[in-house]
């Protein structure tokens, strides 16, 4: 999945008409929302088709997909059929639960992101211990696009070469959780930037700034 300006704008906004009308400020400059559970349980996953109508967006579902496999698999079908075109799940679920997720993608002919460790100062506590675990599980599974922290850049660098320079990372907490922009990009594909862009009074200003820091 290829990201302009390797920039993921993540849209936690919970009204749709808000968040629509933020998107259509940043447009200009990205390609690539990730819509998470506070948009899609206040306003459907209609809002999905919302974005479809009004930008020529890859959208990637950030549901963190974790549950047996039977369950994954019913969850994916939904969610690409409402037409996203990834979604993100969790690894530490194992192997069969995984390979659920990854089996209707490859139906659907969507994309999974294979998440290995969490961006907040919680994920230290469990997933840390087991993140490059389910990172080298994900390269055996043939798993090509994952998720790793920006606020902790070493286990960044440690995913990076357990996945290899092949896949594609992408990489939240950039922003208000502290990870810096340039820095991940040393590592990651991609950044998801939310709050530090749709809190801000100038949105397209607050993308372009980051631009510029990674230029």
């Amino acid at each position: 999945m290829k990201v302009k300006n390797r920039i993921i704008l993540a849209m936690d906004i919970m009204d749709i008409k808000h968040a629509i009308t933020v998107t259509e400020e940043v447009a200009h400059f990205i390609d690539t929302i990730k819509i998470g559970y506070p948009l899609a349980l206040s306003a459907g996953l209609s809002c999905f088709s919302k974005f479809k109508e009004n930008f020529d967006f890859k959208i990637i579902a950030d549901f963190k997909v974790a549950d047996i496999p039977s369950t994954n698999e019913k969850i994916c079908k939904t969610t690409f059929n409402a037409g996203a075109d990834a979604v993100i799940a969790h690894g530490f679920v194992g192997e069969d639960s995984v390979s659920a997720c990854l089996n209707v993608a490859d139906e659907k002919e969507k994309e999974i992101f294979l998440l290995t460790e969490m961006s907040h100062p919680g994920a230290e506590t469990f997933l840390k211990e087991v993140s490059l675990e389910i990172a080298d599980m994900g390269v055996d599974l043939g798993v090509k696009n994952f998720v790793a922290p920006s606020t902790r850049l070493d286990r960044l660098s440690k995913i990076r070469n357990i996945i290899g320079k092949d896949s594609f990372m992408i990489s939240p907490g950039v922003g208000v959780q502290g990870g810096d922009a340039s820095q991940t990009l040393n590592f990651a594909d991609a950044v998801i930037v939310g709050r530090s862009i749709y809190q801000s009074d100038d949105p397209a200003g607050a993308v372009k700034s980051i631009i510029d820091s990674i230029k």
